[in-house]
């Protein structure tokens, strides 16, 4: 048969829409019931482990049961997507493989569940309203007036349902991001009330987490705040089927009781998920809590053969526990004051500490502050290595050459990414090829010396939103330097987020002088990492390992670095 032209399916969208009330999208050869949906909203608080419990329970249900899970984060934001948000504000962007800016908790779910996600793993209010307002111009919705219920609503139940035909999931793990009650989540919340009414209430599980408070002046943990936000859920028409309560200490019986009366929630699915030192033991306690066994009686799981992976996660639980000795890392960056800023490296880095028996103690290197060598040298000091993380803007940059020329000249392992692979080169050019002026046009556009400079397919690119180069690219390795000792083969695949590279011009002068560039495109003359010989580990890299950091992978950059500060 002729493929249907845009016309006829949006004629057909148009007849759809004009004869009835329902209006849902639901992709060719959906079945319902193949795919099960479980739908995490928060209470009390935002951040309150809505993605930590929403991973940990994928690996749990990926792992035991062998299930294939995919999970997918709503954030309310206008914004299209998280390219463009202040990192003080909302903390890391992190970056799919496809290119797409998301939100930090992709990059949990890509961790906790050992797999790589693309942008049917993440929705914003302004890509709903995207969609919806081009889809009214082009004639989507002739005859109707497009409204919230059902047009909007509709697209969102559309959006999860291709999100599952597409990726032939057993289970959607569905996170509402903000806290019940917020004016811009309440539509997506009436969204999924109307997935459970279409799928059937045995196809969709309920998940509310909710913060126990614990006032200091009382000593004691109080269930009210949770118990209002329960209300508040159950006023838009959701029932809870599960309550994870959050806390500082262990959640006791009472509490959960209190909860279960309140919710009309069994109390042995009223699950303590208390604060752990370890976040990598968060799904060996959901399965001792019992719940994978709850969410099978409320889903009808079918359980098939049980990936090997569940053991070596016990394990590596034990190394962490077990880890003796601790290496002091400076992150020397100018968004300290958010930690959130750098979650994946610091996650890389707890997870393959481990493999090495040790454990990471990060020193927050503010580095706007750091005006002189001096400075440098006593901020410094008794660290067993340094990474320079990304960032934009030329606030703090010379605060961080101080640090990259400190880590050089005094054998100190060093890890440069993205913006630390610019600094490393910058301190190179500047203090041992002699460039006095050398810079980035990021910082000074009218530079003599312009070492790094905008990628030329960057120069005519006037917004900012979705425009760097994003995403993962292959990198051919060179042979008998370190990056091929630690990756192990001539071609990888790692992620970029960047407009400024190593000018061309420079290349062979930096090389003149000792710098190996290991790492470069395969058909263009962009260099992505260099490399110190003679250095313990001098090592910098234009895109961000730490995106592509798994506890069960790590990255080979971040065992070769640790491995480095070991040996100090």
């Amino acid at each position: 048969m002729p493929k249907e032209t845009k016309e006829e399916q949006l004629g057909k969208l148009s007849k759809k829409t004009d004869d009835h009330e329902f209006y849902t999208s639901v992709p060719e050869g959906y079945k319902k019931g193949k795919t099960k949906y479980m739908v995490i909203t928060g209470s009390v608080i935002s951040g309150v482990g809505k993605g930590t419990f929403s991973s940990c329970v994928g690996t749990m249900l990926k792992m035991l049961y062998g299930l294939k899970v995919q999970p997918v984060k709503f954030d309310g934001y206008l914004n299209y997507d998280a390219g463009t948000l202040n990192p003080y504000r909302h903390g890391e962007v992190f970056v799919l493989d496809d290119g797409t800016e998301c939100d930090l908790d992709l990059g949990t779910y890509e961790r906790m569940l050992n797999q790589t996600h693309a942008k049917g793993n993440y929705l914003t209010a302004g890509k709903v309203f995207k969609n919806i307002t081009d889809k009214e111009r082009a004639g989507g919705y002739l005859g109707r007036d497009v409204q919230f219920i059902p047009h909007v609503t509709g697209e969102i139940k559309g959006f999860m349902r291709e999100l599952a035909q597409k990726s032939g999931a057993d289970i959607v793990l569905i996170e509402v991001g903000g806290t019940v009650g917020d004016l811009e989540n309440s539509y997506f919340i009436e969204a999924m009330r109307e997935l459970a009414y279409e799928e059937g209430k045995e196809n969709v599980c309920f998940v509310n987490v909710v913060y126990i408070l614990q006032p200091s002046s009382l000593g004691e943990q109080k269930s009210k705040a949770a118990q209002l936000g329960v209300k508040a859920l159950m006023g838009l028409g959701i029932q809870p089927d599960i309550i994870v309560c959050r806390a500082n200490n262990h959640v006791g019986l009472k509490i959960r009781e209190k909860l279960s009366v309140y919710s009309n929630v069994p109390v042995n699915r009223v699950i303590d998920m208390s604060n752990t030192d370890n976040i990598h033991r968060v799904p060996i306690q959901l399965k001792n809590s019992g719940l994978d066994r709850e969410m099978s009686k409320i889903l009808g799981l079918n359980s098939k053969t049980p990936t090997i992976e569940w053991g070596e996660w016990e394990e590596l639980v034990q190394h962490i526990d077990n880890a003796k000795k601790e290496l002091v890392i400076a992150m020397s960056g100018k968004y300290t004051g958010v930690h959130d800023s750098y979650m994946s490296i610091l996650k890389a880095l707890e997870h393959t500490a481990p493999y090495l028996n040790t454990r990471v103690k990060i020193r927050w290197i503010e580095t706007t502050k750091i005006e002189d060598e001096k400075q440098a040298a006593e901020a410094l000091e008794g660290v067993h290595g340094i990474i320079l993380p990304g960032g934009f803007g030329s606030r703090g940059i010379e605060g961080k050459i101080l640090c990259a020329k400190h880590a050089r000249e005094n054998k100190i392992p060093y890890l440069g990414l993205c913006l630390g692979f610019q600094i490393g080169v910058l301190d190179f050019a500047r203090n041992v090829c002699g460039i006095g002026g050398a810079t980035s046009t990021e910082f000074d556009p009218d530079t003599k010396e312009p070492v790094i400079c905008i990628l030329p397919e960057q120069e005519e690119i006037k917004g900012l939103g979705g425009t760097m180069r994003l995403g993962g690219h292959d990198m051919m390795i060179k042979e008998g330097t370190l990056a091929h000792r630690l990756y192990g083969k001539k071609k990888v695949r790692e992620r970029f987020r960047h407009r400024w590279n190593l000018n061309t011009k420079y290349i062979d002068r930096l090389e003149s002088k000792g710098m190996v560039f290991s790492g470069m495109a395969p058909e263009k003359r962009i260099m992505q990492i260099f490399e110190l010989p003679g250095h313990p580990f001098m090592v910098g890299t234009q895109f961000h390992a730490e995106f592509t950091s798994r506890p069960l992978e790590p990255n080979p950059l971040f065992k070769g670095f640790l491995e480095a500060c070991k040996r100090l």
